[in-house]
């Protein structure tokens, strides 16, 4: 089972039709408990960073992540999911993440043109990526955000986006990937990408068996 974590952010049942339309058993939780029988977790969002940790850590949601992250199951964040990942935010004051990885997310720069970013745009690949395999260099997602992850360390960063900057649009480091963007919401190589990570899925509990 996939389990589509709900902590009071949007964003849910969109991302359970992609995977169920890909032939995934997906399903959305309010519960950690259920992280127990997961095989993989996807963490979505829509919404501001501050109040979404907040709500993380008064569901009781924070130890079953890092226990499941540390046993090495699967972990897919996406937009805000994503940025939760980092170490901090800058949106609406300083706020803690979840510090699975190095880095801080940072408002874009007012003269980079339209805040939030709506849209199509370019992923530039760099890194060799499990999550992106098939996906062709230069392929376009679909973005809404105002603010981006300024990762710290450069080989987490799978692919990159450029909006007035440069910055990370997918992460992949060991069982946790990111993205900055809506693969359930990019047509045809989006859903690529989120049967890359059902394969990653398959993989890793046929290791553990």
């Amino acid at each position: 089972m996939i389990l589509i974590i709900d902590y009071g952010m949007s964003n849910l049942r969109s991302v359970r039709h992609a995977l169920h339309y890909l032939g995934a058993e997906a399903c959305i939780t309010d519960s950690p408990r259920d992280i127990n029988r997961a095989r993989a977790l996807v963490l979505p969002g829509d919404g501001a960073f501050g109040p979404a940790m907040e709500n993380l850590g008064a569901g009781g949601w924070l130890e079953p992540i890092y226990d499941a992250i540390a046993r090495g199951v699967p972990f897919l964040g996406i937009c805000l999911g994503m940025q939760l990942l980092f170490d901090s935010s800058e949106e609406m004051g300083e706020h803690r993440g979840l510090g699975i990885l190095r880095g801080c997310v940072k408002k874009f720069p007012s003269d980079v043109g339209k805040i939030p970013q709506i849209g199509w745009n370019e992923l530039r690949v760099r890194n060799s990526s499990k999550f992106l395999q098939g996906v062709p260099d230069g392929v376009y997602a679909y973005f809404v955000h105002s603010y981006y992850c300024e990762a710290h360390d450069a080989e987490v960063v799978a692919a990159q986006t450029e909006y007035g900057i440069s910055y990370a649009s997918v992460i992949e480091s060991g069982n946790v990937w990111g993205a900055q963007f809506h693969p359930e919401k990019s047509g045809h190589d989006g859903l690529r990408m989120l049967r890359n990570f059902l394969e990653l899925v398959n993989v890793h509990n046929l290791s553990r068996d």
